[in-house]
């Protein structure tokens, strides 16, 4: 296994975990399928050495496959915006012409913001960064879980 392979395999199980439609619910708590994809990293990078995994591996394992499963994740949620966008625009302008004591601005900075490019953007903006800091914590996680003991000095 290549050195970088743990976190694109880590990458792919949260980017697919998180876009899947019901399976995605896990994700509400904690971005459990974030911090699962971490602990998978550091499991399969310990599956490759016969020595324990150094926490600066992990970590940058954990960022990777964060950075990748956030990509997959917006890139998932960019076509489904196209598809499912119109509806969902409609959704909120009704809700704001609902309210009236939303001002006229905000209602059309809100319009703007929920076009399915700019909502698109908007998720993978927020994403990217939530994604790899909990993807690192994660193979944090994974490192106390899996790395395997140093074993003693043979005088």
């Amino acid at each position: 296994m290549g050195r970088h392979q743990p976190a694109v395999l880590g990458g792919l199980f949260i980017g697919v975990l998180s876009s899947l439609p019901v399976v995605n619910v896990v994700n509400m708590c904690c971005c459990l399928w974030v911090v699962a994809g971490g602990v998978l990293v550091v499991y399969l990078q310990q599956q490759n050495r016969p020595e324990p995994v150094e926490t600066g591996d992990a970590v940058i394992g954990g960022l990777l496959a964060g950075l990748i499963g956030a990509i997959i994740y917006s890139a998932v949620s960019f076509a489904l915006a196209s598809v499912m966008g119109p509806a969902l625009q409609q959704q909120i302008q009704q809700q704001l012409e609902a309210n009236p004591d939303v001002p006229p601005e905000l209602r059309d900075f809100m319009n703007r913001l929920f076009t399915g490019p700019n909502m698109a953007l908007l998720m993978f903006v927020i994403t990217i960064p939530v994604y790899a800091v909990f993807a690192m914590l994660g193979s944090l996680l994974g490192l106390a879980f899996f790395r395997k003991k140093t074993p003693p000095a043979q005088a």
